[in-house]
């Protein structure tokens, strides 16, 4: 039985292909066995600054190689690594390195400012050109011994999401679950390491993982695409095609802005052989034009929170669907169950609506020093009263059809997904709620136009462009929303409550809106 990650690296592709390219990094390549080089050397510069065992060392650089070389290196060590978005606002990022309480923060010479700004001490701080100078005479003996002393359930890596109160949740996720999840992917998907991966995601991001560790156990190359060319489709199909790019692993925002381009019609990416997809709904109109033109690839909806370990249901698309047709998030991952409870805590019938939960080893360990919000979101499940038996509630509304697929339909909550990252709504109005004159918030999100909505009460006129400059400064880019009302008094509930749903279809009826 596998305990830790790196068997698969020390008896995949290292083992197998040390010779094989592992990483591409724009005009850079690096082999597997130049991967185990830098990995080690960070290892040793990092046990040469701390004795530290199971804590986060957090990461803190752009998208490069260094960042794996970082990772994999962290993971040697025997502790779990974190890697941190260098774009996050200077309040966000103290939260989270707050929250992390990392002995390490692996960052380079032009990035050690943003860090020193929010309070860490250069005795925290790694950097990436010191590590060329430390002496690696007794990494090996040292590794093996932190090695040896990792379980399987320790943490591995641990990927921040959004979180109500303003503070970031820490995801930690264990080597055990991280196999678990890898081990079905490469038999159900048949993934044997011929792929080159085209690696769009960021690095803290959950799909990484995946990507990681495909290249890792199986020997598949994974080809960084630059950022520079990420934000133009026709850019990321040329790259597609030069790269000779078989595999990629998207959420759909840019699938759908490259199929509504017609681009597919002029550069078809015809290498590709694997096309997977998650972290928000996929129209089907846009994913037809795509299964028209790459007829050869296999196409896969995944889905899952972080906390379940990359994703825990998936649907291969093998049957035709109309233009108007929702695409199933299908069928539970291997060793994953997955529980579609009422309000009434039974299981739903087909057909009939219910909280998407899931149990197994898939599972999270749980919020990086917050036990309060683990016990929140991690319960009993209420069907098994015989014994212990943890759940995660995904906040998701679901059903089953009549062919036992899985069907998404909504957020039970105030939870989002937009451009493929996981928002809750609470977060953006608590921020907004720090700006001084307004005095109430409440945001709502239109799916169908993709547009988060902020309603504010203020006694002044505090105008949109000095909102979203506020905001810009405590949230990342993708939070920020690109409609701003400002109403007299919020609709409430005989509760009194914000009524949150007359916003909602305010927000989607056709009125005009002050646009920041």
């Amino acid at each position: 039985m596998m305990i830790n990650v790196l068997e698969y690296f020390e008896g995949g592709a290292l083992a197998r292909m040390p010779e094989k390219t592992a990483i591409v990094d724009g005009d850079k390549r690096y082999t597997f066995r130049e991967l185990e080089v830098h990995a080690k050397a960070f290892a040793a510069a990092i046990r040469a600054r701390t004795d530290a065992i199971r804590n986060p060392i957090a990461v803190f650089l752009p998208k490069c190689a260094e960042t794996i070389f970082a990772d994999l290196g962290i993971v040697y060590t025997g502790n779990c690594y974190a890697n941190l978005d260098i774009k996050l606002p200077a309040i966000r990022l103290k939260a989270i390195l707050d929250n992390l309480d990392a002995p390490l923060i692996v960052t380079n010479a032009a990035l050690a400012s943003s860090l020193n700004a929010v309070g860490i001490d250069d005795k925290r701080i790694l950097l990436i050109d010191d590590v060329r100078h430390t002496d690696h005479a007794s990494s090996n003996v040292e590794l093996d011994w932190c090695l040896d002393n990792i379980i399987d359930t320790d943490p591995l890596c641990i990927i921040h999401t959004s979180g109500s109160t303003g503070v970031p949740k820490g995801v930690a996720l264990n080597h055990r679950a991280t196999i678990d999840f890898m081990d079905w992917a490469f038999e159900r998907l048949a993934l044997d390491g011929s792929e080159t991966i085209g690696s769009l995601s960021p690095l803290y991001f959950d799909i990484y993982s995946l990507e990681l560790f495909l290249c890792l156990a199986k020997g598949a190359t994974i080809s960084l695409i630059p950022e520079q060319i990420a934000a133009f489709p026709a850019s990321l199909l040329q790259h597609l095609i030069d790269q000779n790019i078989s595999f990629i692993f998207w959420v759909p925002t840019i699938m759908v802005n490259i199929a509504n381009q017609a681009l597919l019609e002029r550069l078809p990416p015809v290498a590709l052989k694997k096309i997977l997809f998650a972290g928000e709904v996929f129209p089907t109109r846009p994913l037809n034009i795509w299964r028209k033109h790459l007829p050869q690839a296999m196409f896969v909806n995944l889905y899952g929170p972080i906390e379940a370990t990359v994703d825990c249901t998936y649907f291969i698309v093998e049957r035709d669907f109309g233009d108007d047709e929702k695409l199933p998030i299908g069928f539970p991952c291997r060793n994953s169950d997955v529980l579609i409870l009422t309000d009434e805590g039974r299981a739903a019938r087909i057909g009939e609506h219910g909280e998407l939960c899931v149990r197994g080893s898939s599972l999270a360990l749980g919020y990086w020093n917050n036990p309060r919000k683990t016990a929140d979101a991690f319960t009993m499940n209420p069907l098994q009263p015989h014994y212990p038996d943890r759940l995660y509630r995904t906040g998701d509304t679901v059903y089953r059809n009549e062919r036992g697929e899985i069907m998404f339909v909504g957020r039970r909550d105030y939870q989002i997904k937009h451009l493929g990252y996981r928002i809750e709504l609470g977060e953006i109005e608590h921020a907004a709620l720090q700006i001084e004159g307004i005095a109430q918030a409440c945001v709502v999100y239109d799916s169908a136009k993709k547009q988060i909505a902020l309603y504010f009460e203020s006694d002044e006129n505090v105008s949109a462009a000095a909102i979203r400059t506020a905001l810009g400064a405590r949230l990342p880019k993708y939070m920020l929303p690109t409609a701003f009302m400002r109403i007299d008094s919020m609709p409430r509930n005989p509760n009194g409550k914000i009524d949150r749903l007359a916003l909602s279809q305010e927000q989607a009826a056709p009125r005009p809106a002050v646009e920041a």
